[in-house]
C-alpha cells in the first residue's frame, strides 16, 4: 500500500486522486465515442461531465459521511466533511447522485434519457474498475483474513494489522473491467432504450453482492450478523433493474 504517489512542490499527490481522475477521463472518452452511434454528439457528453462529476462526488461523499458520521466526523470540525484526498466515498451514493444529475441534464437539453444512460453505462463500470485500484493503493475497502496464495498484506500499522487478507479491491476491479467489455458489446445489440443501463444495474449489483462476502472493513455493520448494508442495497437495485427492464421493453422502442 502506497497512498502517496509522489510529492510535487511539497504537496502530496495521492494515488486515490490520480486513479479517480483516470477513471473519469477513461469513462467520458469511451462514452463520448459510444454515444455518437445513436445521435448524441461527443460534445454533449463532454458538457455532461461537470454534472456527472459533481453529482457523483456529492452523492458519494454524502452517503459516506452519513454512514460513518459517528466513527469519523462526530465532534470534529465541519471542514473534515470536505476532505476527499484520502478516500471517503461510497459508490452507491455516487451512482444515485450521478443518476439524478443526468436526469436534470437530459431534461434541460431535451435529450433521450435512456439513450444517454445506455451510452454511459459501460463507462461507469470502466471508471469503477480504476477507482477500486485507488482503494487498493489507499488501503480502504480491504478484505477478510485468508490463507489463500493470492492474499495480500498491508503494512503492520494498517487496520488489518498486517494479516493476510483477500484482495477484494482487485476482485472488484477485474469484475468491473469484464463488465465494461460485456456492456460495450451488448450496446451494439440493444433492443430498446434503457436496456444497457438496466442490465448494468442488475449485473453490477450481483457482482457487488458477491464481492461483499470477502469484505472485512466493517465487521460490526452486518445486519442480522450475516448481510452487509451494501448487499441489501444490491438486492434492491437488482429488483429495480429488473422492473426497469420489464417496463422499458414494453414502452420505449429503440430509436435508430
Amino acid at each position: 500500500m502506497h497512498s502517496i504517489a509522489f510529492q510535487f512542490g511539497g504537496v502530496a499527490i495521492y494515488w486515490y486522486g490520480i486513479l479517480a481522475a483516470l477513471a473519469f477521463v477513461a469513462g467520458f472518452w469511451t462514452a463520448s465515442r459510444r454515444a455518437e452511434r445513436y445521435g448524441i454528439s461527443a460534445q454533449t457528453i463532454i458538457d455532461l461531465a461537470p454534472w456527472l462529476i459533481g453529482g457523483a462526488i456529492v452523492g458519494a461523499r454524502t452517503w459516506y459521511v452519513l454512514y460513518f458520521w459517528k466513527e469519523e466526523f462526530a465532534g470534529k470540525p465541519l471542514w473534515e466533511v470536505f476532505m476527499l484526498r484520502r478516500s471517503g466515498l461510497v459508490f452507491y451514493g455516487g451512482l444515485v447522485g450521478a443518476s439524478l444529475a443526468t436526469i436534470v441534464y437530459a431534461r434541460l437539453k431535451k435529450l433521450s434519457l435512456w439513450t444517454l444512460a445506455d451510452s454511459l453505462s459501460p463507462s461507469i463500470a470502466l471508471g469503477h474498475g480504476f477507482g477500486r485500484l485507488g482503494c487498493l493503493m489507499t488501503g480502504c475497502c480491504y478484505g477478510r483474513p485468508t490463507d489463500l496464495p493470492w492474499a495480500i498484506r498491508f503494512p503492520a500499522d494498517h487496520w488489518t494489522g498486517g494479516v493476510a487478507v483477500h484482495p477484494v479491491q482487485v476482485y472488484e476491479s477485474i469484475l468491473n473491467f469484464a463488465l465494461y467489455f460485456a456492456l460495450a458489446w451488448w450496446y451494439r445489440k440493444r433492443r430498446f432504450e434503457g436496456q444497457v443501463f438496466g442490465i448494468y444495474l442488475v449485473a453490477y449489483s450481483m457482482l457487488r453482492a458477491f464481492v461483499e462476502t470477502f469484505r472485512g472493513d466493517y465487521p460490526k455493520r452486518y445486519v442480522a450478523g450475516m448481510i452487509t448494508p451494501a448487499q441489501i442495497f444490491s438486492v434492491l437495485t437488482v429488483l429495480a433493474g429488473l422492473v426497469l427492464l420489464s417496463r422499458l421493453a414494453r414502452r420505449t422502442p429503440l430509436k435508430t
